[in-house]
């Protein structure tokens, strides 16, 4: 099977399977998802949605978190691991925000990369989920993992890895794409134990460096 044809049925089945699938952070606008964004770096989602609520409660915006002391947002943050770094990063983002986008989160890929904290997959993620905007395919270590697993991409770099698969993926589809495949690899597709068995791609998936039974 050519590689477009392997992305083209993968999509489909993905599609079939998570029709509905949304990102798991929870967030009420795009500075929201800035910032669990930021914090789910080397975090679960599920740890960043219990301390943010406390953190948008006390900080509901860009001004009130850049005028806040580091000391309480490191305490507040704490839990999400890397607190300290994550701290002065969203401070610093607020503080820009405020300075050069009148307290907004653009809309552009370029100037979302300059705010401290967020790389190219945290600015996708953000477009893509707050704003509509289909910037790239946000390459995680579950997308990462799963694009070489599919036989989609034999890379390691995580924006090689987006590039070959938007090369693959109509532009319209890949901001849901990212977000199936980061489903299925949590559910179905584990790093260690990947559940071929009950997967709807067994057949369609090059299941390259899975371990078979002898």
């Amino acid at each position: 099977m050519r590689r477009s044809q392997r992305a083209r049925e993968i999509a489909d089945r993905l599609a079939g399977a998570y029709p509905d699938v949304t990102c798991e952070l929870d967030f009420a606008d795009p500075w929201q998802l800035l910032v669990a964004t930021v914090l789910s770096a080397q975090c679960t989602d599920a740890q960043v949605n219990r301390l943010t609520p406390e953190l948008f409660r006390r900080w509901p915006g860009p001004e009130a978190l850049a005028a806040a002391p580091i000391e309480d947002i490191e305490e507040v943050i704490r839990p999400a691991g890397c607190f300290r770094t994550k701290a002065k990063a969203l401070k610093e983002s607020a503080r820009l925000l405020l300075a050069d986008h009148a307290g907004v989160v653009p809309r552009q890929l370029e100037e979302l990369v300059q705010l401290p904290g967020v790389g190219r997959k945290t600015a996708k993620v953000v477009l893509g989920e707050a704003y509509g905007i289909a910037a790239g395919i946000a390459v995680d270590t579950h997308v990462k993992r799963l694009a070489g697993r599919f036989g989609l991409s034999a890379n390691s770099d995580p924006e090689r890895v987006a590039s070959d698969l938007e090369g693959l993926i109509p532009r319209g589809e890949w901001v849901q794409f990212s977000q199936r495949v980061i489903h299925h690899g949590r559910r179905v597709c584990s790093a260690r134990r990947p559940d071929c068995d009950r997967c709807v791609l067994l057949g369609v998936c090059a299941q390259r460096g899975i371990k078979t039974p002898s």
